[in-house]
């Protein structure tokens, strides 16, 4: 059986982080080598699946990259892979394709989180659109998910007693009340928060108070 068309070379592993990948996944030979020849010209990278359990086995390069799935295709079809990996693969957004203008399928893929759906053939500067939006989004997404992840390393870097100390301050406690509930000082409070806004690199409470709703403390951590 057809698996992949393309082959990963060398420069395109060194360039993997940088260069986009769109992956395309439509059991029809013909569909499959255009649309690679398109998404080439676009200066993109094209990573071609006849199926969509030849995508599943496959794995992904943590770079901007988005899906083009057909939504007709013999066992897994696209709706069902889209819910497969919807969770896991959350940074690829998914343009759907169709031979058919079928309003309850386009309806669903679309509530199940699907940036676009066209049909076929295929309207080639629709398409290059919705690519050129779903790669912008997908490198936004990833942009996110790194400077989360910067804050959580930032969070663990804390002492104990200056996640106690965040924790406490991001909830609007004043120094004193602090202070009380840790039976410490006033004056090892402030010099607990004054190291918790330097590691955290906030420059004022409101960013401290913005990092915490995005680390989720006041979900994860409890005052007591």
């Amino acid at each position: 059986m057809y698996r992949m068309i393309s082959t990963v070379t060398a420069a395109d592993a060194g360039n993997a982080v940088t260069r986009p990948t769109v992956f395309v996944v439509d059991d029809d030979v013909s569909v499959r080598e255009s649309l690679e020849l398109l998404i080439k010209s676009a200066g993109w990278r094209p990573i071609l699946f006849d199926s969509a359990n030849a995508f599943l086995e496959a794995s992904v390069i943590p770079s901007p990259s988005c899906l083009v799935l057909d939504v007709n295709m013999p066992g897994l079809n696209g709706l069902d892979l889209q819910g497969m990996i919807t969770g896991n693969r959350s940074i690829m957004p998914i343009i759907f394709v169709s031979g058919f203008g079928d309003v309850p399928i386009t309806v669903k893929a679309l509530k199940g989180g699907a940036l676009d759906f066209l049909t076929k053939p295929i309207d080639t500067r629709a398409l290059l659109d919705a690519v050129r939006a779903a790669l912008e989004r997908s490198e936004a997404m990833l942009r996110d998910d790194g400077d989360l992840l910067q804050l959580h390393s930032r969070f663990e870097a804390l002492t104990k007693r200056e996640r106690e100390v965040m924790v406490r301050v991001v909830k609007g406690l004043l120094n004193k009340q602090v202070a009380y509930e840790l039976d410490i000082s006033e004056v090892t409070v402030k010099a607990h928060r004054g190291q918790v806004m330097r590691k955290m690199c906030a420059r004022t409470l409101p960013d401290l108070v913005n990092i915490a709703s995005r680390l989720q403390l006041d979900e994860t951590h409890d005052l007591h």
